[in-house]
């Protein structure tokens, strides 16, 4: 019901909410980008049956690209689990599957399980839901909260938090010490795939956490979001380990200027796009009502930031994952229009652009991996398959 409320809210806002179908044309172009993206990730498979593998002993590796892969093929009308590269690529995800439920090869255990874990959730296999059932067990364990550490992605902090603690609700890569938006994105993602229900204990941990992460003075109880009304996410509550009792918050975007209507100005942490998509999704996938402020503060940032050229705030910092989650993001919320543009037909625009002969993306900056063609060619893929279909 909160999910049907949202998108009737979001058509008040945007005057969409899937009211019209993509028109055929911009649709073929699409299904013509998505198919040469396919064959070009086909070609690309490894003899592991996986995607950017390391063999021995090169690694490690990370199963979560060829989750991204899989994933994005299986949100391919036309594809199943039966498809010949889904399957091996299945069985490569199922190679690094840990007693304890992660999915990982000793490297990024929450990354890679949250993803694999998505597309494990959208084969539904026999031989899946099982990794599934026990992936989402793993995953419980790494979110911090009051009976819990942050489990094997927290060595070096062993302390359970309360509610007051930056850390609380968030999820993170251990080697930095502290949860970010990121981690708590896919963590959530895998949630959702796996239709974990939003009244879940780890559904209203995370509301604390992506409360934290986003630049609305009204939501955020840090002193960093302090008189901010800019209403987008940052990355991370604190910037490490060593800054817990500051709260200072990171932001990958660093600082910017806000002016209010009183003609004052304060510098704050800047919000920007891959971010705040991301925080958006988590927010509208933890079926919060439709007048939150929280809701209402991040459509406010992502109509005023609207933007296919770069990801707004990095430039071409981490751009294929910021069309990825802005695509899912969108699409969760059921709308077609932002700010008057069809975020839809941009994409096919852009992506048709960008796509290489041999149907791959051309790279736009190398930071975060995003030099990697398989990589990217999913984030890309992914993002086409919710806009067409």
């Amino acid at each position: 019901m909160i999910r049907i409320l949202i998108t009737l809210f979001a058509l008040l806002l945007c005057g969409s909410a899937h009211a019209e179908p993509l028109d055929a044309q911009t649709k073929e172009r699409g299904r013509d980008v998505v198919d040469r993206a396919v064959e070009f990730l086909r070609a690309n498979q490894g003899q592991a049956g996986g995607w950017s593998h390391n063999p021995s002993p090169q690694g490690p590796n990370f199963p979560a690209i060829t989750g991204l892969v899989v994933n994005a093929m299986l949100l391919d009308p036309r594809i199943d689990a039966s498809n010949v590269s889904v399957k091996q690529g299945l069985d490569y995800i199922l190679s690094f599957a840990k007693d304890d439920g992660s999915i990982h090869d000793g490297m990024l255990p929450t990354y890679n399980t949250a993803i694999c874990v998505s597309a494990l959730s959208r084969a539904r296999t026999h031989q899946a839901d099982s990794a599934l059932a026990s992936g989402i067990s793993f995953l419980r364990t790494v979110q911090y909260h009051n009976d819990h550490t942050g489990g094997i992605e927290a060595p070096s902090f062993n302390e359970p938090v309360d509610e007051g603690h930056p850390y609380f609700g968030g999820v993170g890569y251990g080697k930095h010490g502290r949860p970010d938006m990121s981690n708590m994105s896919f963590f959530l993602q895998a949630m959702h795939d796996a239709e974990v229900s939003t009244e879940d204990p780890a559904f209203k941990r995370a509301l604390v956490f992506l409360s934290r992460v986003q630049m609305n003075d009204a939501t955020n109880d840090m002193p960093y979001a302090d008189s901010s009304n800019q209403g987008g996410f940052i990355y991370a509550t604190v910037p490490n380990a060593e800054s817990i009792d500051g709260r200072a918050g990171q932001s990958m975007a660093g600082t910017i200027v806000e002016t209010h209507q009183d003609g004052g100005s304060i510098t704050r942490l800047r919000s920007y796009g891959s971010m705040t998509y991301a925080g958006f999704k988590s927010l509208v996938y933890a079926d919060l009502s439709p007048d939150d402020p929280r809701i209402i503060a991040a459509w406010k940032w992502i109509e005023s930031n609207y933007s296919l050229e770069e990801n707004p705030g990095m430039g071409d910092q981490g751009y294929y994952y910021f069309i990825c989650v802005m695509a899912k993001a969108l699409n969760a919320y059921g709308v077609d229009k932002v700010g008057g543009r069809d975020w839809r037909v941009d994409l096919v625009d852009t992506l048709e652009e960008l796509q290489l002969p041999d149907g791959s993306f051309a790279v736009k900056h190398e930071r975060w991996m995003e030099n990697n063609p398989d990589l990217i060619t999913a984030f890309a893929l992914t993002a086409l398959q919710y806009a067409i279909n």
